[in-house]
């Protein structure tokens, strides 16, 4: 039996307002693989990203998870079929502890707090060290982590990451990118948006280009390290 893809995107069109920013778009994330859509600012990555996770509807097209049509279905629903999004800007609750902040997806599916703080806990211990912190008053790794974190306890079959690495530090960004692929390994596919290149084409299977709205390059990494270089100006990516 054939798996179908964990995403698949045909011919999407978007726009904000009057403005059309996807023209025609159309991308297949395989199931169980690490997918790195890159490009500069303004390109539509992250427009691809919030029709994925149902909080843009598009104008035109079909969107597809695991094989089933979910063109109009709110982000809840969309979390319902596996999917989970992790936004740029990383979405936890700053006022809030590290403890409270996974508490708050207790209230998802019946979740046990022991449970989620259990399964947080093992995949990143310096939350452990942080529960009673203030979220807002930690590092934007550690921000990062919590954000992570909290998405990986509802176990999704998809994960959507969205410039995972803005505002980090290289070396901070290089161990997000290990437990991205660590993630992988264990079956989850992934969804990655990345303005910085070259970190997320060491752990992407495969990758696409995209520019002005629309995918000009799909394919491995080593396939397309050209395109990826003349996409940032020369090869600073």
């Amino acid at each position: 039996m054939t798996v179908p893809p964990a995403l698949e995107l045909r011919d999407i069109r978007a726009a904000y307002g009057r403005i059309e920013v996807l023209h025609g778009v159309s991308l297949t994330v395989p199931s169980g693989c690490v997918f790195a859509l890159l490009g500069g600012n303004g390109a539509g990555k992250s427009t691809i990203h919030k029709v994925a996770s149902g909080r843009l509807a598009p104008t035109s097209g079909c969107v597809h998870v695991a094989g089933i049509h979910i063109n109009g279905a709110d982000p809840d629903q969309i979390a319902r079929a596996g999917v989970c999004t992790i936004p740029e800007g990383r979405g936890v609750f700053p006022n809030l502890t590290v403890a409270e902040n996974l508490k708050m997806m207790t209230y998802k599916g019946g979740l046990r707090l022991r449970d989620v703080e259990e399964r947080a806990f093992t995949r990143f211990p310096r939350l452990k060290e942080r529960r009673k912190q203030l979220a807002g008053t930690m590092s934007g790794g550690e921000q990062q982590m919590l954000a992570m974190a909290r998405a990986l306890v509802t176990e999704p079959s998809l994960l959507l990451l969205d410039e995972i690495s803005i505002g980090l530090a290289p070396i901070i960004v290089g161990q997000l990118y290990e437990i991205v692929r660590q993630i992988r390994d264990e079956g989850i596919s992934i969804l990655v948006v990345e303005q910085f290149a070259q970190t997320a084409l060491k752990v992407a299977d495969y990758a696409a280009v995209m520019a002005h709205g629309e995918i000009m390059h799909v394919g491995e990494p080593k396939d397309i390290e050209a395109e990826v270089s003349a996409a940032y100006l020369g090869g600073a990516a």
